[in-house]
């Protein structure tokens, strides 16, 4: 073998300077790392070197960079269809926004002051049982009423619908409150756990829900200039019997007292007007609207599917027999606030209690109503009355 060749078959399996001491030995040259390092580059071009097979460290190395390369290749086509791809979306999209018109609009201006309407507020008051006692533990801790939050709650009833109605007052007229006393201002002792319950005699209790009463309707005369409508309407707790009534059902009722005397308190008071009916019902027109006015112990109802809503409409269908002009009946006594659309049934001040337990009410937290009357539009926003207590 020549020196030429054992360079070409050899260089790279040790080091240049050992390969270079031992190919000094065998050939007798004078070769260090550097001189031999020169001679493979040049030899390295040769025919010579051609002919020598490959090593199969370079063939390995050689076969991995060209599987490498091909892979990449193939890898790179997937990412340039998924990327041609989202380019063909996006290219759709905008297509799409470039066929979209443009949105045509117009500029609305606010009313004017002069284009003011007019309508009534109409406030329902019922089921205050002022004196009943609810013990949070007869309830699954889901109210609790005394003496003292009756007064806290029927002070905050008159405050707030004076509120409401301050609110509504910036946008359309209203000169008129038809504030409805519906009834069960007290509990009584129409039934022997109610004297446990009590935490004052009937007639302590009727002369207590007279003051708030009287002193609520003062306050509105004082801090408004609206003009008070009231009708009246006993209900089935402030009777003096232990069986309801019918024909005299007002000659029993300590309500029927009680507003009498309030109606006798402010009989030089122009702004107010008392109506206070011995029938079931009384009936107020206000425009286009007659309302019927109740307390809704003589619907009967006994729970079931649809709530009050079934026998509430069957009720109105027979009264309406006699008088066809009824638009919207008004009623409490189920101390559950409910918008039926032609009626609406008033929530309660003393909040869930025993007697809704009995007749299967859906829990509903202390409130009353305030609804408006659109001279226009009729019967428009309702709006629940709440307490902070």
């Amino acid at each position: 073998m020549t020196k030429e060749l054992y360079i070409l078959t050899h260089y790279g399996t040790k080091a240049n300077h050992e390969l270079a001491e031992e190919i000094n030995k065998l050939f007798g040259t004078n070769h260090n790392g550097e001189s031999l390092r020169s001679k493979y580059r040049r030899l390295r071009g040769t025919d010579m070197a051609k002919k020598i097979p490959p090593k199969v460290e370079d063939t390995v190395k050689e076969d991995f960079t060209a599987y490498r390369e091909k892979n990449d290749s193939a890898t790179l086509k997937k990412k340039n269809r998924v990327l041609m791809d989202e380019v063909e979306r996006l290219r759709n999209e905008v297509e799409g926004f470039e066929r979209i018109k443009p949105v045509n609009t117009f500029t609305i201006k606010p009313k004017s002051d002069n284009s003011k309407g007019e309508a009534t507020v109409v406030v329902l008051a019922s089921d205050f049982h002022i004196e009943e006692r609810v013990d949070p533990e007869t309830v699954n801790d889901l109210n609790t009423h005394n003496l003292d939050i009756a007064r806290k709650r029927a002070t905050e009833f008159f405050q707030v619908a004076l509120r409401l109605t301050e609110i509504l007052q910036k946008d359309v007229r209203i000169d008129t409150m038809i504030l409805a006393l519906l009834g069960d201002f007290i509990t009584g002792d129409i039934h022997e756990e109610m004297l446990e319950t009590a935490e004052i005699e009937p007639t302590l209790a009727i002369i207590e829900a007279q003051k708030l009463l009287t002193s609520g309707i003062q306050f509105l005369l004082d801090n408004s200039k609206l003009n008070l409508v009231i009708p009246c309407h006993s209900g089935n707790h402030a009777r003096t019997t232990k069986e309801s009534r019918h024909a005299t059902e007002a000659g029993h009722s300590l309500e029927y007292i009680m507003y009498h005397m309030m109606s006798d308190h402010f009989r030089n008071e122009k702004r107010v007007k008392f109506i206070i009916p011995r029938s079931y019902h009384s009936f107020i027109t206000v425009y286009d609207e007659v309302i019927r006015f109740h307390h809704g112990h003589n619907i009967r109802y006994g729970g079931g599917i649809g709530g009050l809503t079934i026998p509430v409409n069957k009720a109105i269908a027979q009264w309406n027999k006699s008088r066809k002009d009824v638009t919207l009946d008004c009623f409490g006594h189920w101390h559950t606030r409910f918008d039926g659309g032609n009626f609406i049934a008033n929530g309660s001040n003393i909040g869930f209690n025993a007697f809704a337990v009995s007749i299967k009410a859906s829990y509903d937290r202390p409130s009353q109503t305030l609804f408006l009357i659109d001279k226009k539009r009729g019967k428009t926003c309702v709006w629940p009355i709440l307490y902070s207590v």
